[in-house]
């Protein structure tokens, strides 16, 4: 890439992104499930694992999770083709994905909640109050949120894979400190991952963001797409002063080693927000 993100304006997200009190992390469908669309217990319980490294820092964990859908088709013999089967599979897989998280996360003696929303939510004044106090007293008993989009009645978000555009609103909305989107890729790269052998990753997004945004609309494709909804919903949290990460859901320790500082992922430098203090 000709144009790079200045090296100090780097070191300065990542020690934001290491010093976050509240963390907002959104795992997508590949990053739980295995090919046959089964949840993967080992997928989520590294997931849960990974936050737990957060929370005995006593950092503030949010979860946006994706899967429902996913984990449906693993449940019963339909695939989804309609939007009416995808969002019957949805009410199936949620109760599951709801079920493991909660096993999960009692190995770590932590309880979890439930949260459905629609962007009717987010953009009702009201109903995104009630969300907001609901999420604050939730993190006050020391319980982990665990948000997905409510796919049994939200046909357009099931259309388009809204879910990073979801915890990219919460995230500015309950006004965290961090948004980590993880993936089964590693962040973003100068081509696709998956068919370009020589594609780099590009270790932060900032100024460059133009450019970088022109290569992801040549090298998105349909199996590639996803990346662009999480290069938009971090480049939206960062407008708003937040630092932003795209990782590999895979990478060992991957939200601890965000927590110290690490170099891992792309880093989406905030370019609002930020003073030289």
């Amino acid at each position: 890439m000709s144009e790079t993100v200045a090296p100090d304006a780097i070191e300065r997200a990542r020690e934001l992104a290491a010093d976050a009190d509240r963390v907002i992390v959104k795992a997508g469908t590949n990053s739980l499930t295995d090919e046959d669309s089964n949840l993967d217990d080992e997928k989520l319980d590294k997931l849960v694992d990974d936050l737990a490294d957060l929370l005995a820092r006593d950092t503030e964990v949010i979860l946006v999770s994706s899967g429902a859908i996913g984990a449906g088709k693993g449940r019963v013999d339909y695939t989804g083709e309609t939007v009416e089967e995808s969002q019957a599979l949805s009410t199936v897989g949620q109760s599951h994905l709801m079920r493991r998280y909660t096993e999960s996360f009692e190995r770590y003696d932590r309880k979890v909640a439930q949260l459905l929303l629609t962007q009717h939510d987010l953009e009702n004044t009201d109903r995104f109050t009630n969300f907001r106090n609901t999420i604050e007293t939730l993190l006050e008993w020391g319980v982990v949120p665990i948000i997905n989009e409510n796919d049994a009645v939200a046909t357009k978000e099931i259309r388009i894979g809204d879910n990073d555009m979801l915890s990219s609103s919460v995230a500015i909305g309950v006004d965290v400190d961090l948004l980590v989107t993880l993936t089964d890729v590693g962040g973003v790269y100068t081509g696709n991952p998956k068919r370009d052998p020589d594609a780099e990753r590009i270790e932060a997004v900032g100024d460059n963001y133009d450019e970088v945004q022109a290569i992801i609309d040549e090298s998105s494709s349909s199996t590639f797409g996803g990346i662009q909804t999480k290069v938009q919903g971090a480049r939206e949290v960062s407008e708003h002063g937040i630092p932003a990460i795209i990782a590999r859901s895979t990478e060992p320790d991957v939200l601890e080693q965000i927590a110290t500082g690490k170099e891992v992922g792309t880093l989406f430098v905030p370019i609002n927000g930020v003073t030289d203090e």
